[in-house]
């Protein structure tokens, strides 16, 4: 099977991923990970999209939950709106919160938790991240470059020990996202 340059690039995205984690560089045990599952790359899970500021501004202070109850301190960034694939008229666009590291004025990435349809079920059931790289139109607008195929578990999906934050309602997503990592097999 033929793969596109923009398939090879995820894929070797996820072969380091997988090299970094077996030399126990992550949340597994080294000695018995095997490689992490994913769904095939599929491209119609790739958007850029503009971003939307939060309005006072994009330092709002946000607090996340988390799965261990100590709040996470996040800046609310701004807005997304993101055209779902596979989703009914009424569930074709939807808006999504990100966030960046309070302080900083100009991200070069913003951090966007969800979940979808899958979670739970083939996917870590609190949700998966995206860490959502920033760039300017021709125009000079806020882009978000939201790529779906590049969600994954947070590392307490793997094991005890860990405080992830939630994705807040907003950011759970009407359809299964089959893009992405997904659960270990059982």
């Amino acid at each position: 099977m033929v793969t596109s340059p923009y398939e090879q690039a995820v894929l070797d995205f996820r072969r380091r991923k997988d090299e970094h984690f077996a030399a126990g560089n992550g949340p597994v045990d080294a000695a018995t990970f095997h490689g992490l599952r994913y769904y095939p790359p599929d491209p119609a899970w790739t958007f850029s999209v503009p971003l939307t500021f939060t309005l006072p501004g994009p330092d709002a202070e946000f607090t996340l939950e988390t799965n261990t109850g100590q709040p996470r301190t996040m800046a609310l960034y701004g807005t997304v709106t993101l055209p779902l694939p596979g989703a009914g008229p009424s569930q074709s666009n939807h808006i999504l919160s990100v966030f960046a590291p309070l302080g900083e004025e100009t991200p070069a990435r913003v951090f966007i938790p969800f979940r979808d349809a899958t979670s739970g079920q083939e996917t870590y059931g609190a949700g998966r991240y995206l860490d959502a790289p920033l760039a300017r139109s021709e125009d000079g607008d806020a882009l978000v470059s939201v790529d779906f195929n590049l969600a994954y578990q947070p590392y307490c999906a793997y094991g005890d020990g860990w405080t992830c934050p939630l994705p807040p309602r907003e950011n759970v997503l009407p359809v299964a996202v089959r893009a992405g990592e997904r659960l270990p097999e059982a």
